[in-house]
């Protein structure tokens, strides 16, 4: 069945739920946001207000790199019934027999390589094996309609399963997500992880897509998040099957057992340092904080590569690889 045909059934549903007034609005906010193939990889850069262009040649460089390293298509099934892609690189400078994984989650319109490009270097010298999932309705998995981390992190369980098989019971394993992906490492912190996931990495992460959407609306846009926001929960419960602050990373953290490292530039625009600041003391877990002056959305290790690598290192050496 076509969007519209669907979204026309759920109208009714919208103006009874007193939100009528903005339903053409709210189905194309909704279309453009939420469904595979009307998201924009353009749109959403200039909406980050992220200046890539100044870090082709490093990026060039590094890919360049990462994809001459052995690596593979993986494929698995998510809980309901969706094939999701990643690709798998095996360790290559694991001298120590150490056993860790690094399972990098991506942002918002973009794929697992294209957002670890620059991180691959840092990951694959010290000896990780790295998992760059495809999240739902992106690159290569199925998928109608975006997860923004609600339904992602369920599917991080997946891929965290795959590792364990793949490494062996007695890896270590690390979550790092960069946007959408930081707030579905955050979501997933509340989960009953399997205890080989030792630390979690968030760059950037947003809290809900409802909080998150309204600060884009109202700071980009100059909208009030009514009606748009409430109808946009009500088509997604309906299309997509969870609500948007169904899943609030915020609440999350307050159950996280393992230790997360958050990480943000003090320029970003499209998702704001404070939410971050909220996430870190929500957070109940053993905890570090990095702001990146001057970094905007996603910036932060090109902005700062020595200060974001050496607060990996002290993340992973004092909390999370201590013993």
């Amino acid at each position: 069945m076509k969007f519209w045909k669907k979204a026309a059934a759920a109208t009714g549903i919208i103006a009874a739920a007193g939100v009528g007034a903005g339903v053409g609005e709210t189905a194309y906010f909704y279309r453009r946001t939420m469904k595979r193939n009307k998201t924009d990889v353009e749109r959403a850069i200039k909406m980050s207000g992220t200046d890539w262009s100044q870090y082709a040649p490093i990026m060039e460089e590094r890919k360049s790199f990462m994809l001459a390293q052995p690596h593979s298509d993986i494929q698995q099934i998510s809980y309901d019934g969706l094939k999701l892609h990643a690709t798998y690189f095996a360790p290559i400078n694991d001298k120590q027999g150490r056993k860790r994984a690094v399972i990098c989650f991506h942002g918002y319109t973009s794929e697992g390589i294209a957002d670890y490009i620059g991180l691959s270097d840092y990951y694959l010298k010290n000896g990780y094996a790295m998992l760059l999932p495809d999240a739902r309705a992106h690159g290569s998995s199925e998928g109608e309609y975006v997860g923004f981390g609600c339904l992602d992190r369920k599917d991080a369980l997946v891929w965290i399963n795959w590792i364990i098989g793949q490494c062996g019971e007695d890896v270590e394993i690390v979550l790092h997500g960069t946007s959408m992906g930081g707030a579905t490492v955050l979501m997933a912190s509340g989960l009953d992880l399997p205890s080989q996931v030792k630390g979690i990495v968030s760059d950037c992460g947003f809290t809900s897509p409802k909080e998150v959407f309204t600060h884009v609306l109202k700071n980009m846009y100059h909208l009030p998040a009514f009606p748009v926001i409430p109808g946009a929960d009500i088509l997604n419960r309906r299309l997509a099957g969870y609500g948007m602050d169904e899943c609030n990373a915020k609440r999350e953290v307050k159950n996280a057992k393992v230790p997360i490292l958050f990480i943000h530039g003090s320029n970003d625009n499209f998702v704001p340092a404070a939410m971050c600041d909220e996430l870190y003391e929500c957070c109940s877990a053993p905890k570090r904080k990095l702001i990146v002056e001057g970094a905007s959305h996603a910036e932060s290790y090109y902005k700062a590569t020595d200060e974001y690598e050496n607060a990996l290192n002290g993340f992973f050496d004092e909390l999370v690889f201590k013993g």
